[in-house]
């Protein structure tokens, strides 16, 4: 084999790898995600929904689906990523890979498709759990997979640098915990921004995944907070920018070598 028929058969070995290591585990990986989707409509938009006004034009229910299948797309494909390579580190498998002829771009490729996998699973079931308690049809279907796409890279990115410095399972939690659930949070799921005081919606901003979300709501309803370009452009620039420092620290050996 040359060089770039060993990279692709390793390539596609660790996404065999990681796709089988979460679907083997389904219970765990595939089903809580869609039980909290199913709490989340009955209780934001069943219940409390029925008291809110049309959001943007549309019903509250409608509203908040492309913010719950986000949500779940988001917090997998990070999970995903941290949970795996840190557990190849733990395991020590993973300096197997590092003296192997596989490169450090393929190894990270492998693992966030890995994470990509897992995040647009969960998104399908999701969306397939969605048509319980709504009828919507995407406005732009080849957006709404490609927005998905993306932003999964970038969080299964994230969710490798926190692996590579975590040196505990605690410290895997610590980025999801307190700094992703807050930002998926206030990210704009259960609101407009526009509902906000001057303020808030200005703060808002700084808030990356404000972005994510209502550009896969424009995808789906047609309708969103920010303009479609800024939302390309900011999940271009953190790809780009996770990309290299993730890249950077495994070339260092970062958390691996001693």
């Amino acid at each position: 084999m040359n060089y770039w028929q060993v990279q692709w058969v390793a390539y596609l070995t660790l996404v065999r790898k990681e796709v089988r290591r979460f679907m083997r585990i389904w219970v765990q990986t595939i089903t809580p995600p869609a039980v909290n989707a199913v709490l989340y409509m009955i209780i934001f938009g069943g219940l409390i929904g029925t008291r809110i006004r049309e959001v943007d034009g549309f019903a509250y229910m409608d509203y908040l689906v492309p913010g719950i299948i986000m949500m779940g797309i988001i917090t997998n494909s990070y999970g995903n990523v941290v949970s795996s390579f840190f557990g190849s580190k733990l395991q020590k498998y993973v300096e197997e890979l590092l003296v192997s002829p596989v490169s450090n771009f393929t190894i990270l490729a492998g693992y966030v498709t890995g994470g990509v996998a897992r995040g647009v699973t969960v998104g399908l079931v999701v969306t397939a759990v969605s048509f319980l308690f709504t009828s919507l049809k995407p406005e732009y279907p080849v957006l709404m997979v490609l927005i998905a796409i993306l932003t999964s890279i970038m969080f299964s990115l994230g969710g490798f640098i926190n692996a590579v410095f975590a040196q505990t399972f605690d410290e895997c939690s610590i980025v999801p915990n307190f700094v992703l659930t807050p930002l998926t949070y206030l990210g704009g799921i259960f609101y407009s921004i526009s509902m906000l005081p001057p303020l808030a919606q200005k703060l808002s901003l700084f808030n990356p995944v404000l972005y994510m979300i209502n550009g896969f709501r424009f995808s789906i309803l047609g309708v969103s907070d920010i303009p479609l370009w800024q939302s390309f452009a900011v999940i271009g620039i953190f790809i780009a920018i996770l990309f290299t420092v993730a890249l950077t620290l495994l070339n260092r050996g970062t958390g691996i070598k001693a």
